[in-house]
């Protein structure tokens, strides 16, 4: 047997050998296995890069619509009624990063249509707010905001509309409970307003039941004459939350309580990350599972080619060139399933909405409700950290699975293997 000659690693023979190993032959489970190890690490790939996609979109679009009806922070009086309402949203709309500071009225109540009836929250806005209420004012479908406030008519949701059987001039019947008191007690009060417009928050948890309504008239009909609910704050920035507290509490000059946008929804966004954290643990066993596969897929090829690597060897090939043959060969399996993955999931992404539709019509079913997940429709946002991180978990499993089967081909003895040769 010739001596051993040390080679640069990687070197071009060890390439072709590998190629010609990848070939496919008769007979040859090692690289059917192999095959089925490409195809699941693509499926992988594929199915954990469009869940992590969806689950981004799903938290962004839900934080977009929140915050598109909700400011990042409320002020609530805590001491005395919120009858300074006006000077306090001026002093905090002056500091910076503030972008406006919105005095409403807001009540819940029985909104009846033409025929049904629904709990709704009314809020009461002052026209010149509204267009920084940008969920509302830039989402409306049909009528306008041009005379609002002006006189007496609401806004309301696309779901409440189509639920109530309303349109524009329709009258929506709301009853308060608390309304007038009488000798006889407090008796409910009872009005009708035109709707004056539809809108479309996109969210149908609000477009259901969100009642907007003149501010003076919202005073007027939940008896809080020169009162205020609340102060919605709305920020640049809606992660400056902590840096800009300390600010607005000194700008409001009273006793308040200060919530912001992310104690409010603190339960769902938490369940959200622990679902996501969970779908991620879940997919990432089927690229655990199709990198086992190559090894047992490596193990039969080594086995296949024992007669092979025995004649490598013994005209003078290292125990390095063998292992780097067959680390080159599972290696190719673990980086052709992941590219691959990845380019199906970038076609799938851009094209989710009509593979949804597709999907729909195919088993007659709604996969994506509305009422279930709030959006109306299944959003998707590549983030490329996070892509890249799948990216290097499935070639890392993917490569340590074939240094077994490549060590076990290098330590074959040649002797041993053409025995019965």
């Amino acid at each position: 047997m010739a001596a051993p000659i040390s080679t640069r690693p990687f070197a071009r023979f060890e390439w072709m050998i590998a190629a010609r190993y990848m070939r496919p032959r008769r007979r040859s489970s090692g690289l059917i296995i192999s095959l089925i190890s490409l195809i699941g690490i693509m499926l992988g790939v594929l199915a954990l890069i469009v869940v992590m996609a969806v689950m981004n979109g799903f938290r962004a679009e839900l934080i977009d619509k929140i915050l598109g009806l909700n400011g990042h922070f409320i002020v609530n009086a805590m001491d005395t009624p919120l009858t300074d309402y006006d000077p306090v949203a001026e002093r905090i709309a002056s500091v910076p990063g503030v972008d406006a500071a919105i005095p409403l009225v807001e009540g819940q109540a029985l909104a009846s249509g033409e025929n049904a009836s629904s709990g709704v929250l009314v809020r009461g806005l002052r026209r010149q707010d509204l267009p920084q209420v940008h969920g509302i004012f830039d989402n409306v479908r049909l009528g306008t905001f041009d005379d609002f406030g002006e006189s007496p008519g609401v806004a309301i949701g696309t779901r409440l509309a189509t639920d109530l059987g309303l349109t524009i001039g329709s009258n929506l019947t709301l009853v308060q409970p608390r309304g007038s008191i009488t000798p006889l007690g407090v008796t409910p009060r009872i009005k009708a307003y035109p709707v004056k417009a539809i809108f479309e928050i996109g969210m149908s948890e609000y477009d259901a039941t969100v009642v907007v309504m003149p501010f003076s008239e919202a005073q007027i009909y939940f008896n809080t004459e020169d009162e205020a609910s609340a102060i919605e704050i709305y920020l640049h920035d809606a992660d400056a939350v902590d840096a800009l507290r300390p600010a607005i509490e000194r700008a409001a000059e009273r006793q308040a309580l200060l919530t912001d946008w992310r104690q409010r929804n603190t339960t769902f966004f938490s369940a959200l990350e622990v679902e996501r954290v969970a779908m991620f643990l879940i997919l990432s066993l089927i690229v655990l599972v199709a990198a086992l596969n190559i090894i047992s897929g490596l193990i039969m090829m080594v086995k296949d080619k024992g007669h092979d690597i025995a004649i490598l060897k013994t005209m003078g090939a290292t125990r390095g060139a063998i292992m780097r043959v067959f680390f080159i060969a599972g290696a190719s399996i673990g980086t052709i399933g992941t590219f691959a993955g990845l380019a199906l999931s970038m076609v799938v992404i851009a094209y989710i909405d009509p593979i949804q539709q597709f999907v729909e019509r195919l088993t007659r079913t709604e996969i994506f409700s509305p009422e279930l997940y709030f959006l109306s429709q299944l959003p998707a946002d590549m983030d490329a950290g996070e892509t890249i991180w799948v990216i290097v978990m499935a070639l890392a499993l993917s490569y340590l699975a074939t240094l077994y089967p490549a060590w076990r081909a290098a330590r074959l003895d040649p002797v041993e293997a053409l025995r019965y040769e």
